[in-house]
C-alpha cells in the first residue's frame, strides 16, 4: 500500500498571478509567449488562441481559430514565432504569428499519424518537425516542405518526446514504461538503446542537455533520472506524488526540477545536491535481521515450530525483513523518499536529521494539471487543468 505524502508546511510559496478562463474543453497545451504579457493555448474544443493581457488586467483572445479537429499538442518557437498544431486526426498545421501576436497565417498542413498526435517538437537547427502518435510512430518531417523524412515503430503509444541537438538522439517515452534512444539522421533512425524503471507508463520527459541528464514521469507516481552522459546506467528515483505525474520542466540555471501531476501537486526538486540510487530488493526466505522464516518457507516453519511472517523489504539497505524488525519509518530525501516509508530499525537509528532536511518543496494549484510550461526568463510557470483553466504563477519565491 502506498504511503500518504504529507506536504510540509511552507513559508515561501507560489504567487498565483492571473487565471485565463474561457476554453470550452480542456486545454491540452499552452506556452507563455517570451517577452509579452500573453498565451498561446491549444484545446480539445477545436480552437488555437492566442491571449493578450489587457489594461484591466484580464486576458483577452487576440486570435482565435478554428480547427477541423481537437488540438491535442502544440510546439511554439519563438525566435521564428512558429507554432506547430497537433491534431487529433492524426494531421500536424503550422502557422506563422505576426510580430504583435495578432494575426496568425497558416503555412502548411500535412498528415503525419493514423491516429492522435500525441507530442510535437520543431526543432529549428535541424528545420525537423517530430512527432508521435496514438498509432505507436515516432516520425519526423522537414518544417520547410513538409515531408516525412523518418519514422520508428514504438512499443506503444507515446506521449514523452525529446530532443538533443548536439547529439542528434531523440528520447521518446511510451505507455509501455519503456524509453527508446534514437539516433536521427536526415532520412534515417538507427536504435541506440531501450531501458525500463517505471511500472506504470512513461507520461513525460524532460532533457537536462548541460548535465546530461533524462528526467521521466510515469503513471506510477514516480520520476526517474537517468544519467544519459555518465554511461555508468546510475537512475534515481523520485517519489513525491499521490497521482500520475502529469508533466516535467527543468530550471537549469538553478538545477530545479518542477513535476506537475493529476494530484494537483506541483514538487520543486533541488537537483544541485548528491542524490543516491534506491538499493535492488534483495530475495530472501528468512528475516535477513532475525531469522524468522516467512510465510511460504515450510521447512524452516516446520523445523523451527513458527509461525511464518508476512515479508517486507527495508527502502534504505533493501534488505527483505519481517514487520517486528522494520516497526520505523522515515523521510530519506536524498534516496527521493520526501515522505516517510519502512525502513529497518538499524537503518532507522543511522539516519541523521541532516539526512532527513527536505530536498524538495510541495505546492498545491488547486486543479488537475495536465500540463506546464516554465518560463526560466522571468521565473513564471503555466498550468492548464481538466476545469479548462490556465493558470499563470510567479515561481521566484520558490524556483531561485
Amino acid at each position: 500500500m502506498a504511503a500518504e505524502i504529507q506536504p510540509k508546511a511552507l513559508t515561501r510559496k507560489p504567487v498565483l498571478l492571473s487565471k485565463v478562463e474561457g476554453s470550452q474543453d480542456v486545454v491540452s497545451m499552452a506556452a507563455i509567449v517570451p517577452k509579452e504579457d500573453g498565451v498561446i493555448s491549444v484545446s480539445e474544443d477545436r480552437t488555437v488562441r492566442v491571449w493578450l493581457k489587457r489594461e484591466s488586467g484580464q486576458y483577452w483572445p487576440s486570435i482565435y481559430h478554428a480547427m477541423p479537429s481537437p488540438c491535442s499538442c502544440m510546439s511554439f518557437n519563438p525566435e521564428t514565432r512558429r507554432l506547430s498544431v497537433g491534431l487529433d486526426n492524426g494531421s500536424i498545421s503550422e502557422f506563422i504569428l505576426a510580430e504583435d501576436y495578432n494575426k496568425m497565417t497558416p503555412v502548411k498542413s500535412y498528415q503525419a499519424h493514423q491516429g492522435r498526435v500525441m507530442m510535437i517538437l520543431f526543432v529549428l537547427e535541424m528545420e525537423w518537425v517530430l512527432s508521435t502518435g496514438q498509432d505507436k510512430q515516432f516520425t519526423w518531417h522537414c518544417s520547410e516542405s513538409g515531408q516525412r523524412l523518418g519514422g520508428y515503430r514504438t512499443s506503444a503509444g507515446a506521449c514523452g518526446l525529446q530532443f538533443d541537438v548536439e547529439t542528434r538522439h531523440v528520447f521518446i517515452g511510451d505507455h509501455s514504461g519503456q524509453v527508446t534512444i534514437l539516433k536521427l539522421e536526415q532520412e534515417n533512425c538507427s536504435l541506440v538503446t531501450t531501458f525500463k524503471g517505471h511500472t506504470g507508463g512513461v507520461t513525460a520527459l524532460c532533457w537536462d542537455p548541460v548535465q546530461r541528464v533524462l528526467f521521466s514521469g510515469s503513471s506510477d507516481h514516480s520520476i526517474i533520472m537517468w544519467d544519459i552522459g555518465g554511461r555508468k546506467g546510475t537512475a534515481i528515483e523520485l517519489q513525491g506524488h499521490n497521482d500520475k505525474v502529469q508533466c516535467l520542466s527543468y530550471a537549469p540555471h538553478t538545477r530545479q526540477l518542477i513535476s506537475c501531476g493529476a494530484d494537483g501537486g506541483i514538487v520543486i526538486w533541488n537537483m544541485d545536491v548528491e542524490r543516491q540510487e534506491t538499493p535492488e530488493w534483495l530475495d530472501s526466505d528468512s528475516c535477513q535481521k532475525c531469522d524468522q522464516p516467512f510465510f511460504w518457507n515450510f521447512k524452516q516453519m516446520w523445523d523451527s515450530k513458527k509461525i511464518g511472517l508476512r515479508q517486507h523489504h527495508c527502502r534504505k539497505c533493501g534488505k527483505a525483513v519481517c514487520g517486528k524488525c522494520s516497526s520505523k519509518r522515515s523521510s530519506i530525501p536524498l534516496m527521493g523518499f520526501e515522505f516517510e516509508v519502512r525502513v529497518c530499525d538499524s537503518c532507522h537509528e543511522s539516519i541523521t536529521d541532516e539526512e532527513r532536511a527536505p530536498t524538495a518543496t510541495f505546492h498545491d494549484s488547486k486543479h488537475n494539471i495536465v500540463h506546464v510550461h516554465f518560463d526560466a526568463t522571468r521565473g513564471w510557470l503555466l498550468t492548464s487543468g481538466t476545469d479548462k483553466i490556465i493558470k499563470l504563477w510567479d515561481m521566484t519565491p520558490v524556483v531561485s
